[in-house]
């Protein structure tokens, strides 16, 4: 595996060009020693035994899609599946494919990019895919640009899965969440979206006031409010670390895992909106382009807040 660090004033960003995995993203505290802000491996070589999908690329479709298949201008396109469920590109999904670097910058506002080419029906998917990732460090900000051409008519949602953790106690409960989504994507007992959307409002998905998540544990889709300039803040009170994230996309999957302390925020569109005619259109064409930019935002007393949003 190949290792590629950059860094500013406030973040050492850590990626490998396997899965183009964050492995490491490293905040200075007021005394100038660094904290891990992501679940990872020290050593490179562990994340190929990893199922979890840590901080990794997903793709070429993150998330699920029903029936085993996809239809695409009159045509079906059959999809790797467990249990009816196809997840997070198949089998073998971007998060197990080695990358390439083809451009690291180490001046002001560094940045990395890697490049994969998916070939025609890899996991079943139509088309030679371009796709690539931007990771770039601006102030205290990891944006995160994902961008993808096709030759031929097929389907891409793309997502970073990283795993946050900002202090070292070993549950969530304490962190304030606070979620600008009003409605939540129904889901059956494979949580597959049955298309309805259901308003958070006297659920366990009612995170509109910031307010600590408790005993709440979700691995839910979350409509973000179109009017919402920041889909969601997460904060430690006891590192007194917040994340806020913003994007151009429509839906966050917020997913607290079982095994171990830690929040994922991931960027998207829905799952399954191949088959969901009325979600957001993830169909992408020749002479488009797929474009999924964010930004994870970063504070803690002794840091700065400097953004801007393009």
């Amino acid at each position: 595996m190949k290792q590629v660090t950059i860094s500013n004033d406030f973040i050492t960003l850590v990626v490998l060009d396997y899965g183009a995995i964050i492995q490491k993203l490293l905040l200075k505290n007021h005394k100038g020693d660094y904290e891990n802000l992501v679940v990872g491996f020290n050593f490179p070589n562990d994340y190929l035994e990893d199922h979890t999908c840590l901080g990794a690329c997903v793709g070429r479709y993150a998330g699920r899609i029903s029936q085993g298949k996809f239809n695409l201008d009159r045509q079906d396109y059959h999809l790797y599946s467990e249990k009816g469920i196809h997840l997070h590109g198949g089998k073998n999904g971007f998060h197990t494919k080695y990358w390439t670097f083809e451009e690291v910058q180490y001046g002001n506002n560094p940045f990395i990019k890697l490049s994969y080419l998916s070939k025609h029906l890899e996991e079943g998917y139509p088309g030679n895919l371009k796709v690539t990732v931007t990771y770039q460090l601006m102030d205290s900000a990891l944006r995160i640009v994902h961008e993808a051409t096709t030759d031929r008519t097929t389907v891409v949602n793309l997502t970073n899965h990283s795993y946050f953790k900002f202090d070292d106690s070993g549950t969530v409960d304490d962190y304030r969440l606070q979620l600008n989504c009003s409605r939540y994507a129904e889901a059956n007992e494979n949580l597959l979206p049955t298309g309805k959307l259901i308003d958070v409002v006297q659920t366990d998905h009612d995170f509109l006031i910031e307010k600590p998540i408790g005993e709440v544990r979700l691995d839910s889709v979350m409509a973000i409010d179109p009017q919402s300039q920041v889909a969601a803040k997460v904060q430690s009170p006891k590192s007194k670390i917040t994340m806020e994230v913003v994007t151009n996309q429509p839906a966050l999957i917020v997913y607290m895992p079982p095994d171990f302390p830690a929040i994922c925020l991931e960027t998207q569109n829905f799952p399954d909106a191949p088959n969901q005619t009325h979600f957001p259109n993830s169909v992408l064409r020749p002479g488009e382009k797929y474009r999924n930019a964010s930004e994870y935002r970063f504070t803690r007393p002794s840091v700065p807040q400097r953004y801007s949003w393009s």
